[in-house]
This record gives C-alpha cells, sequence and structure tokens, in this order.
C-alpha cells in the first residue's frame, strides 16, 4: 500500500477535476481522470472502447491506464492525488458484466485508507463530450462507489460542498498535510 496516494473519486460531476486542479496549484502531484483520458483519445480516433458503447472495454482500458499511473509515480516522494482509481475502474467492470478482477486489484494496490467522495451535487452536474450521462446515473455510480470502498476497508470521507480552494483545504486537513507541497 502507498499512504502516499489519496484518491478522489465519487459522483461525475461532483467537482473533483476543480479540486484536483486546485492541489496542482498548491504543488502536490495529481493524477488526471483515466476515464476522461481515454474518452478523449477514442473520440480522437473513432474507437469505440467509450462507456457508451463498449463500457467491458471501456473498463478494461481504465484498469490498464490506472496501474500505469501507479507505476509512473511510484517514486514520487510527497502525496499524489488521483482523479479517480484502479478500484472506480475495476469496480465499473464487474458491476457492468466484466470479470471479477477488484478483490484481486484491490488487495495488490491499496492507496490511501482515507478516500474522498464527491457527493452528487445536482447544483454543479453538467453533461459535456465526455460525460454524456444523466444525473441519476451519477447518483447511481456515486453509491456504487461509497459501498465499494467501504466494502474494501477505506474510510470514506464525504467532501464538503464548498467553493474550491475550501475543499483542497479540507483534504490537506483530513491527511494532516501542509498547504502547500514540498517542491
Amino acid at each position: 500500500m502507498s499512504d502516499r496516494f489519496v484518491v478522489l473519486s465519487g459522483c461525475s460531476g461532483g467537482g473533483k477535476s476543480s479540486l484536483l486542479e486546485e492541489l496542482r496549484r498548491r504543488g502536490h502531484a495529481v493524477v488526471a481522470e483515466p476515464g476522461r483520458r481515454i474518452v478523449e483519445e477514442e473520440l480522437a480516433r473513432g474507437g469505440s472502447a467509450l462507456p457508451w458503447l463498449d463500457l467491458v472495454a471501456f473498463a478494461r482500458r481504465a484498469i490498464d491506464l490506472a496501474l500505469a499511473d501507479r507505476a509512473a509515480m511510484r517514486g514520487h516522494a510527497g502525496f499524489v492525488f488521483f482523479d479517480r482509481s484502479l478500484i472506480d475502474a475495476a469496480s465499473a467492470l464487474e458491476a457492468h458484466g466484466g470479470e471479477p478482477l477488484l478483490d484481486a486489484l484491490a488487495a495488490h494496490h491499496r492507496y490511501n485508507d482515507k478516500v474522498f467522495l464527491t457527493p452528487p451535487w445536482p447544483e454543479i452536474y453538467v453533461t459535456d463530450p465526455q460525460r454524456r450521462h444523466d444525473f441519476e446515473a451519477a447518483r447511481a455510480e456515486y453509491r456504487r462507489l461509497e459501498m465499494t470502498y467501504s466494502a474494501l476497508g477505506y474510510e470514506t470521507i464525504i467532501l464538503p460542498k464548498v467553493p474550491v480552494p475550501e475543499r483542497a483545504d479540507f483534504v490537506l486537513r483530513q491527511l494532516g498535510a501542509c498547504q502547500r507541497a514540498e517542491m
């Protein structure tokens, strides 16, 4: 397990990417969401590993990318904040008929015990070319992830619905971290 690897998960459209950008701005290492990177690539090349076309293929690619992200950050000394994780991808794969990899992957690739969840927040939820599902699908995803992380022994911490800088302060306080990373 790496206590340095911190997961931001939860509801789609709940502000994870904005929080990640604020943490990056403060000097922390961050890893962008695998799903968004995959969707952008698949749309650019006319591929079909998209959550609305082939969710199983999409989840498999997200697992591979999440593993590569972890490996790439292995040598980083400070906190690394991940917008979603290997667990998110493996949970999606299992939930949508793929092979049951979650327990095996989760046992060998732990993150910090504290996982920060963005709750459903309809006031800020929007769809875009990469996020085409509706708010109810996002809410269902949130419930699945909250149960998954809890079942795997993580402490799920619900992020408050406050401005982004206050959310970043909240995360760093929960981790006992300084407000600015060592550069």
